[in-house]
């Protein structure tokens, strides 16, 4: 009987802990309407004609380009307006259960509303937060949440933004007494000491004092440390640590539970890891005692085809496609980024910069973020703090990006759009800059902006990405920042030293070079600068920049100029090229129909450009061979062909079996380069290391096309087989324009046809900046012989088929 009585309590305490918290991914089942009436938020209103869709959503993804949409181009040229979602649902009759409704993100100006009371409205968009929805409940019976969008007020961005509820929704159910948001706060040191602060919330004022208990546990699930006490504050410590590194990303979990009697009554789950970060002011970046390069990229939210919509297997596919050319860090840019970005970050070992604004109060465009600062920095820069804090892949916060009050006066309020994001970079009148020994409102604003950080997190660094290079920067002048980092400007880094002694310095935004797939302009050792000044019109009928590293802004550099002074520069902590993907907006130097930019290494459908291979032979062990551009053109004309390589001694260029010479890289050269003269057949490069031949690459000169080639980019089920949760699982074909032998012929384009079984198409893309395809659709034209096509499998077993007129059609 003792033995049956001890089996029920057991039974309870377990219940009680899986009781504690539920969290359920809230994505499924909403009602959606492009339109406004105050009526909609009512519990009682008609809203069965609504488009039944799942969350996460862009609804300007799915409209047209269009010159007169009010984005602009660098904007994306896609349409905005306001919309609304609606969602019905319902909870238990009978329990004391808290609920809460969190958003990981929605652009912009949201107002939720539940059963009719309005909960609150969160005018940033990329912003986390949550509402207790309790008091509004109606137990047992039919609930009502509603949510308004606005993003009717453009231009508010200087890239595509996106439109709607474009992140995650979660309902969270707590006792009364529980962890409060984002409440556990994890720090460690790599010696294995580990601190939790726990915050916990009260709502029924009971005045009950909880255990809290913390039990850590290893990546085999082993209990390697454990600790309970009612401090909220305590420290534990795990033995011999596996640290957390770029190559062995070792991860942690730690459980806090708090109890009351025996009940656990609540629980919260946290990553962490143990690692070593350090900058140094002539040494540059250190991690567990290893002196590295930060080889990073930027990065903007927005998912090619996707939109901003937010799906795990897209995001896993930049990311890993990053990884694989050899870069180990990413800047969130320029905006706090989705969960998931952080979560895969620490899985995947990339070290993050995560930057919270593009803007201050002084606005970039006319409706940006600049008019809500003042009411809402101190809650979304502490919100983007507690919630990211934990993620060892952190490892500096940036509190803005160029923002105008690096200077006394910049206003960018009477420029177009596209003259504002030029502008940026331009150089400014000395007189603007901080002279005196007085602080100034905008460095005191810096240290206001550090400051709120530093009550949150003092473990890491605070930078910002400053584009006036001057120590008299008002952003520098302030002291608040312990990273120096520029936005390009490589002519005055041989300075810094003496302008900034004693501080770390990093280029937190580099290059911008200019350049669309597989397109290239000779001779290839010009630079072409586009445009020549800010100021300047540029155009070009063909819209398209060279594919050779020889194209940038007014403002920037090549690819290897910039790297080679990284490399050399020891106290150049590292960079972040921008961009790592080409991304939708900001098309410099181009205005409409040119829609998406040119400056990513791998372009919007996710094809790498040519100098995807130069970093992956710099930065990676692989063996790199990479022979461009392809072998078609008009019989006679002089063609230069570039390779990139790594691991050997020497490359020989063929072409129909004669040599046009052996080459070997010099230091600071990072290509070896022929001029030589179109003849059709075959052009191949050989690389030798000590003499014997270690690799070749070879061209052939297409015949007409004849047939579609599909195949596999990305099958998330695979390659992110390891994603938790409710994942929309994608998979990626690429299809190729070819002749009767299979080789790309990539100067006839074609629309393709794609009608797939067992799958939904949901995006097309081919990189071409200029396409006015829509991204949802079932039909692609390819550029240069290539376009990409997104499923999401309905089962096990699917199928895709691709025609095309004069071409034999396949099937994959």
């Amino acid at each position: 009987m003792k033995k049956a009585f001890l089996s029920i309590i057991m039974s309870l305490v377990v219940s009680s802990e899986l009781q504690a918290r539920t969290c359920q991914l809230f994505d499924n089942d909403w009602l959606f309407v492009l339109g406004d009436s105050v009526q909609m938020s009512q519990t009682g209103y008609h809203d069965g004609y609504w488009r039944k869709l799942a969350l996460p959503h862009d609804w300007a993804i799915e409209g047209d380009f269009h010159a007169e949409n009010k984005s602009g181009a660098s904007g994306g040229a896609l349409p905005g307006g306001v919309g609304w979602y609606r969602k019905h649902f319902s909870i238990p009759a009978v329990g004391t259960q808290r609920y809460f409704l969190e958003f990981d993100g929605v652009y912009m100006n949201s107002t939720v509303w539940i059963n009719g009371h309005q909960m609150g409205t969160r005018p940033y968009g990329y912003s986390s937060f949550e509402y207790d929805i309790t008091p509004y409940l109606n137990r047992g019976g039919d609930n009502v949440v509603a949510v308004r969008v606005d993003n009717s007020d453009q231009p508010n961005s200087r890239w595509y933004s996106g439109c709607g509820i474009y992140r995650h929704v979660w309902l969270r159910s707590t006792s009364s007494l529980h962890i409060s948001h984002w409440g556990v706060h994890v720090q460690t040191t790599p010696k294995g000491e580990v601190v939790v602060d726990v915050s916990v919330a009260d709502e029924a004022r009971e005045g009950v004092r909880p255990v809290i208990r913390h039990v850590i546990y290893d990546a085999s699930g082993k209990v390697v440390a454990q600790q309970e006490q009612k401090a909220t504050t305590q420290k534990l410590r795990v033995k011999h640590p596996h640290l957390w590194s770029i190559d062995h990303p070792y991860l942690y979990q730690v459980k806090s539970q708090l109890i009351v009697g025996r009940q656990v009554i609540d629980e919260v789950t946290t990553q962490t890891g143990f690692r070593d970060s350090k900058f140094d002011a002539k040494t540059g970046y250190w991690l567990n005692g290893k002196n590295i390069k930060i080889n990073g990229v930027c990065l903007h939210h927005d998912l090619g085809c996707l939109g901003a919509a937010l799906n795990e297997d897209a995001l896993h596919r930049e990311l890993q496609k990053m990884k694989r050319m050899g870069a180990n860090a990413i800047r969130c840019s320029h905006n706090p980024p989705s969960p998931e970005l952080l979560a895969m970050c620490d899985s995947m070992g990339l070290l993050v910069a995560d930057e919270s604004f593009d803007m201050w109060r002084r606005k970039k465009t006319k409706n940006d973020y600049a008019r809500f600062f003042d009411d809402w920095h101190e809650r979304d820069l502490a919100d983007m703090v507690k919630r990211d804090r934990n993620h060892p892949c952190i490892i500096m916060w940036s509190i803005g990006n160029e923002v105008l009050e690096q200077w006394s006066s910049a206003d960018a309020d009477t420029l177009t759009l596209e003259q504002a994001n030029l502008i940026l970079n331009a150089g400014h009148d000395q007189s603007l800059l901080a002279n005196g020994k007085e602080m100034t409102p905008n460095a005191l604003l810096t240290q206001h902006l550090a400051n709120i950080v530093r009550r949150l997190d003092t473990t890491r660094p605070i930078t910002a990405g400053c584009n006036e290079p001057a120590p008299n920067n008002h952003l520098f002048k302030s002291g608040a920042l312990d990273i120096i980092g520029f936005n390009y400007h490589h002519q005055w880094i041989k300075d810094v030293p003496k302008h900034f002694p004693g501080k770390p310095f990093l280029l937190s935004e580099s290059v911008s070079a200019l350049q669309s797939r597989d397109y290239y302009m000779m001779p290839s050792d010009s630079i072409y600068q586009a445009p020549v000044e800010w100021w300047l019109p540029y155009t070009d009928p063909s819209f398209m920049c060279s594919a050779y590293d020889n194209m940038h802004a007014s403002w920037s550099s090549t690819h290897e100029q910039t790297w080679d002074i990284v490399k050399h520069t020891p106290y150049v902590s590292g960079q972040f090229i921008w961009t790592g993907f080409d991304y939708i907006g900001e098309p410099t130097p181009y205005g409409f129909p040119a829609r998406s930019s040119y400056f990513g290494i791998v372009d919007l459908a996710g094809f790498p450009k040519d100098v995807y291979y130069m970093y992956q032979s710099e930065w990676t062990d692989k063996p790199v061979l990479h022979l461009f551009p392809y072998w078609n053109w008009i019989e006679g004309q002089t063609i230069d062909m570039w390779c990139y390589y790594n691991q050997a001694d020497e490359v020989e260029l063929f072409v129909n079996g004669k040599s046009q010479g052996i080459r070997s890289k010099a230091e600071h050269e990072y290509h070896a380069m022929w001029r030589v003269v179109y003849e059709p057949g075959e052009v191949k490069v050989v690389a030798r290391k000590n003499g014997k031949v270690i690799g070749q690459e070879t061209h052939n000169t297409p015949g007409l096309p004849s047939e579609i080639r599909l195949k596999v980019d990305y099958d998330g089920r695979k390659e992110n087989a390891r994603a938790t949760g409710d994942v929309k699982h994608l998979v990626y074909v690429e299809a190729d324009i070819t002749d009767a032998q299979g080789t790309v012929v990539t100067n006839a384009d074609r629309l393709i046809y794609f009608e797939a079984q067992g799958a939904e198409i949901v995006g097309v893309d081919n990189g071409q900046q200029t396409s006015m395809e829509r991204f949802k659709d079932t039909k692609r034209t390819t550029f240069h012989g290539k376009c990409i096509v997104v499923l999401q499998p309905k089962s096990a077993q699917f199928s895709l088929q691709a025609k095309a007129v004069g071409l034999k059609g396949t099937r994959l």
